[in-house]
């Protein structure tokens, strides 16, 4: 018998998107059960449904055999059902044992006894043979520590089905590792995982059983013994999508961008970047890889203007920058993908059109005597649209209502139309499905094949080292490694230097790998 049985589930919001179809999908206890499809394939609001964050238009839910209705994650708690969302829901000034215990802390005379949380969290770390400290406070922890304390709180609620909404999205190889070793354990106790993933590797290194969607309903489910990376993408997409990507190696050309002894001390005092220096030139792509919070947001931030450094110098095409000056940067040549698209990359209330001229509406172009001139933005907009393959019925639709996919097209559209000298990539394709990752990558490779210089930043190795022509590691605001041939590199040599574990020696103050 089935642990979860979703029969003919269908959600419809109130603006008519159709999220769910009558979707049947059931989990078998003791499963690593993988969910995957594009965004807006209806996988998170099924998810929703069964942790009781959503409520179905139509459709049952079974629990072992018995009709159920969770209305709330109350309902699914009690029920067995637990989720471990991708932001990660954790107070940072908390300890461990505060957050797993929230809510149910226990208490001797009346008030919070501490010593007895303590020990009965060790108690459950140690069970799980994980190396976490009951007593820390989450802040200081590392992301991969932090997800297993979501999963610990979790479990300390009794819940025998974990839900794991991109769990990897942040992690290194290492830490990747440990989670799968960790669910791993976790089944042999004989709890069932439903595992949401953009990345078919992890597919086929975590899961049991795979099941796609696509559209709002179930294109089908099979063991992932007998699934192909092919065969998913095409059940994903609706059309075949070749898994691997050759492409020419890199000519590189004049230089374009040289960062000398960059520190950056913040807001607080504390150091964030430590004597970066780098090149890069056209036509070629300088990859950089670090765990999230080494300083790579802050240099990216500081050379597109964003942020002032505390020392050193930034030259493109043999100019020196003006520290902190957004808009001069932008007209000596930069464009700037951020990494946080909606904070940074979009104003969500501003059709598409205002948002592709964000950056120029004051040129002639789009202005006449302090006026702007709606019709060309508009005929602007539309070409662009075409160009970027921007899935909307028309330019005046508010950003916001776009996918998440479509948003990044917005932003493309807007940054490489003018062909830029330099492009910072921050994280171009995280939390986009295989379509549009595929999109973006393309859009990147053609631009270094018209002789831009891309500086690309991504927590996905993979797509570091399928588009960089050399490959730099960041630890603790310092550049650690240059590698000349990412594809010659494993992950797990890389994630050692992401993690400070290991860091190639300098020789006259320079990487021994090769120029940086």
């Amino acid at each position: 018998m089935p642990f979860v049985e979703m029969r003919g589930i269908t959600k419809v919001y109130p603006n008519g998107v159709v999220a769910n179809d009558r979707v049947n999908f059931e989990v078998e206890a003791g499963e690593v059960h993988a969910l995957i499809g594009e965004n807006g394939a209806g996988k998170t609001t099924l998810m929703k449904i069964l942790y009781g964050l959503e409520r179905p238009d139509a459709g049952e839910i079974r629990v072992h055999g018995a009709t159920v209705q969770i209305r709330s994650p109350l309902d699914a708690i009690r029920l067995g059902i637990g989720m471990v969302h991708q932001n990660l829901l954790l107070i940072p000034e908390f300890t461990v044992a505060e957050n797993i215990l929230l809510g149910m802390e226990p208490r001797c005379w009346g008030l919070w006894d501490r010593p007895a949380a303590v020990r009965t969290v060790r108690t459950m770390i140690e069970r799980y043979g994980w190396k976490i400290d009951p007593e820390a406070r989450v802040a200081n922890l590392s992301v991969g520590a932090r997800q297993r304390v979501e999963i610990l709180k979790a479990l300390c609620r009794g819940v025998d089905l974990l839900i794991l909404d991109e769990p990897t999205a942040l992690l290194t190889p290492q830490e990747t590792h440990e989670l799968f070793r960790s669910i791993r354990d976790l089944v042999r106790e004989g709890k069932t995982v439903i595992f949401i993933t953009h990345k078919l590797r992890e597919v086929k290194a975590i899961g049991d059983r795979v099941t796609v969607m696509r559209q709002g309903r179930v294109v089908g489910t099979l063991p992932v013994a007998e699934a192909s990376e092919e065969q998913l993408v095409a059940w994903m997409l609706g059309r075949q999508v070749s898994t691997t990507r050759e492409h020419p190696p890199a000519r590189p050309g004049p230089l374009v961008l040289s960062v000398e002894g960059l520190s950056y001390i913040n807001e607080e005092g504390r150091q964030i970047l430590r004597n970066v220096s780098f090149e890069i030139r056209a036509g070629e792509i300088l990859g950089i890889a670090g765990v999230e919070g080494n300083g790579q947001s802050e240099l990216v931030e500081i050379l597109a203007g964003l942020r002032r450094p505390t020392a050193g110098e930034i030259w493109l095409n043999g100019q020196r920058l003006p520290p902190g000056n957004p808009r001069r940067i932008r007209q000596a040549g930069l464009a700037h993908i951020p990494e946080d698209r909606l904070r940074n990359g979009v104003a969500l209330s501003l059709s598409i059109a205002e948002n592709l001229i964000a950056d120029r509406y004051f040129n002639p172009s789009f202005s006449r005597g302090g006026w702007l001139d709606r019709g060309a933005i508009r005929r602007h907009a539309s070409a662009l649209m075409r160009a970027f393959d921007i899935r909307a019925p028309d330019p005046e639709v508010p950003v916001g209502a776009l996918s998440g996919g479509n948003i990044q097209r917005v932003i493309l559209a807007r940054e490489l139309s003018q062909g830029p000298l330099l492009l910072l990539a921050a994280q171009p394709t995280r939390g986009l499905d295989v379509g549009a990752t595929e999109a973006v990558h393309q859009l990147l490779l053609q631009q270094r094949s018209q002789g831009a210089a891309i500086l690309l930043v991504s927590s996905d190795l993979s797509e570091l080292q399928e588009l960089s022509d050399r490959l730099a590691v960041i630890h603790n605001g310092e550049i650690v490694a240059l590698f000349p041939d990412p594809r010659q590199i494993s992950e797990e040599e890389i994630g050692l230097y992401m993690l400070g574990l290991k860091r190639q020696p300098l020789i006259d103050g320079k990487m021994e790998a090769g120029r940086l």
